[in-house]
């Protein structure tokens, strides 16, 4: 992925090998990375048990915030694809107790089916 992507952006998928070592200290006992998208610094990760979303914060990235999201709790979701005039795609996840869905939009070049394919694998055993 160029820096220009990463300052616009877009997400790609991630070499997973690096991530579960990235992820390893949080990983629980047979939890397994299947996919992961990056956009700039940020993570969404999907394992065989949950969506981790990694927030990298502040100019140096130290400071780090890992939203665990269990399937289970996860109660409806949608994408929505770029359009001719509409240079972005969305991705929107209802999640149970919370009032107003989460949001998180990627630009044209997003494998956002790819995404939303990841996320159905999970929600839908």
């Amino acid at each position: 992925m160029s820096l220009i992507d990463k300052l616009m952006g877009n997400a790609s998928a991630v070499n997973l090998a690096e991530l579960t070592n990235e992820f390893s200290t949080i990983l629980v006992d047979g939890e397994i990375i299947e996919s992961a998208f990056v956009v700039f610094r940020d993570k969404w990760v999907f394992t065989n048990k949950r969506l981790i979303l990694l927030d990298i914060q502040g100019l140096t990235g130290s400071k780090r915030e890992y939203l665990t999201i269990p399937y289970h709790s996860i109660i409806r979701f949608s994408i929505e694809t770029a359009g001719t005039l509409d240079d972005d795609c969305e991705m929107k996840i209802w999640i149970r107790g919370m009032a107003e869905p989460l949001k998180k939009e990627f630009k044209r070049n997003t494998d956002i089916k790819g995404l939303q394919r990841a996320l159905a694998l999970n929600v839908l055993k």
